[in-house]
């Protein structure tokens, strides 16, 4: 029973801390540059691809190539929201405007996204080999790289919450969040931050891809599946807590887990019960205000 329970527990802080890492992201493209990227697990899905190609043609290590795809996603995502949503934001009339349009060009950015990945990978799905040797804990048996990935995935989160509350940029990102027109009038360049934030969010998209890809399969059609979990973790969360993203993904993590250690294939139904359950109960989510 304690075997069981270990491993239920540890494979719940695996997703929950990959869903952590993915949500996070999206939690700061909506929270402060008010885009509902819909097209996030787009990105998720390029990382993890950047990850396998960097393994299996140029042999780099998967934890190295967190180092590649996380700034070459950062840098995808700035110069997006600088040359598309900038504009777009500046032309809409109102700030609800500005949401809706952003939604449906994310929508465009979706299929553009995954229809570019099927041309240069193809259309299957893809794996590599990766510490997958097992390692005993009290008695329990995990692959080597799933306890890395949750160690990478821990301290990732971490990082980011430390950059958040503790640094100069980080004090700029908060402050527009939480009123950009008088973040605006203290000195911070809002269009500079806002496009910040877009391009962290597609980081951390990266950066949960490449943890994904060491640990399960992955092909370009992957993204909407993880884009509605992240959904799930920030409403869960709150919108638009960092923190909240963070407690919501070990939450859904560990619920997954339990789910699908009763029946596999129940896993995703419980997190849309989750879901729908939550925006009727407590919309505002745990942490959100």
């Amino acid at each position: 029973m304690m075997i069981t329970i270990l491993n239920i527990v540890i494979s719940g802080l695996l997703l929950g801390g990959i869903y952590a890492v993915t949500a996070v992201g999206l939690s700061l493209q909506y929270g402060v540059a008010r885009v509902l990227n819909v097209g996030h697990g787009e990105f998720i899905m390029l990382g993890a691809f950047i990850t396998w190609s960097c393994f299996t043609l140029l042999g780099i290590n998967p934890l190295l190539s967190l180092v590649i795809c996380g700034p070459v996603l950062f840098i995808v995502g700035f110069v997006l929201y600088r040359t598309l949503f900038t504009r777009m934001r500046i032309s809409s009339p109102t700030p609800g405007a500005f949401e809706g349009n952003s939604m449906l060009a994310c929508f465009g950015l979706l299929f553009i996204i995954q229809n570019v990945a099927i041309l240069i990978w193809g259309a299957d799905i893809k794996r590599y080999s990766y510490l997958a040797f097992s390692v005993d804990v009290w008695g329990a048996k995990f692959a080597a790289n799933r306890l890395i990935t949750l160690g990478f995935a821990l301290v990732i989160c971490l990082v980011f919450y430390v950059f958040l509350a503790g640094t100069r940029l980080g004090k700029a990102i908060r402050a527009a969040a939480q009123d950009p027109d008088a973040a605006g009038l203290m000195g911070v360049r809002i269009n500079r931050v806002l496009a910040v934030c877009f391009g962290l969010g597609a980081l951390m998209a990266g950066l949960g891809g490449a943890l994904i890809s060491m640990c399960y399969e992955i092909q370009p059609t992957m993204g909407l599946e993880y884009t509605m979990i992240a959904l799930i973790v920030i409403v869960l969360g709150g919108l638009g807590s960092i923190p909240g993203s963070l407690i919501g993904g070990l939450i859904l993590g560990l619920i997954g887990s339990i789910v699908t250690h009763i029946e596999p294939g129940l896993s995703l139904v419980a997190y849309y019960v989750i879901f729908m359950v939550l925006l009727l109960a407590k919309p505002t989510g745990i942490l959100g205000r």
